[in-house]
């Protein structure tokens, strides 16, 4: 199956983290600090790190502030995937996703399946990419953000993993902005 080679250099990412809620702090965003904390345990660089609230149009400029920033590699969002009026989060990344990665969701309700049974149907996790930079929407709690970093992104993120990998790819993201 799965495998890493250990005859290739390890890559670090450059991530951003965005919480999104209306009700958390940076001193209370215990799920930002799990992904924070995987992400620099696993090698990788914290390139930025902020909180909004719920509104649509704040994270969507957000996202393509970020998405056109060249120190950053890939975004990771946390809370706004629900099912409530409030949770925006999903549809901001669709305004700027000009791929939609459509396995991440279902390999995530798959992880989270494993975790809390049938509750994984309430959560809208998705991905995608935009300006050659990777985007994650991952619900807002800490064990749902563990388990996507643990059980999906540490693999995919990392340039030794086979047979293949999120990384090896980087080059080639915005390679249809180049042709004329």
């Amino acid at each position: 199956m799965t495998r890493l080679d250990e005859t290739k250099p390890f890559m670090p990412v450059r991530f951003g983290v965005l919480t999104v809620s209306d009700t958390r702090d940076l001193s209370a965003d215990k799920s930002g600090d799990t992904l924070v904390g995987r992400i620099e345990a696993a090698g990788h660089v914290l390139a930025a790190r902020d909180i909004l609230r719920d509104e649509r149009a704040e994270i969507t400029a957000r996202l393509r502030q970020w998405c056109a920033d060249p120190g950053i590699d890939a975004i990771l969002t946390t809370g706004g995937t629900g099912l409530t009026g409030r949770d925006v989060t999903v549809e901001a990344h669709r305004d700027v996703y000009e791929k939609e990665i459509e396995a991440f969701g279902t390999i995530f309700t798959i992880v989270s399946m494993q975790k809390i049974g049938t509750s994984a149907i309430q959560s809208r996790a998705c991905a995608g990419v935009a300006q050659g930079t990777y985007l994650f929407a991952l619900p807002g709690s800490p064990g749902a953000c563990k388990d996507a970093w643990d059980e999906i992104l540490a693999l995919q993120f990392d340039f030794r993993h086979r047979p293949c990998n999120f990384v090896e790819i980087f080059p080639r993201l915005d390679e249809h902005l180049r042709r004329k």
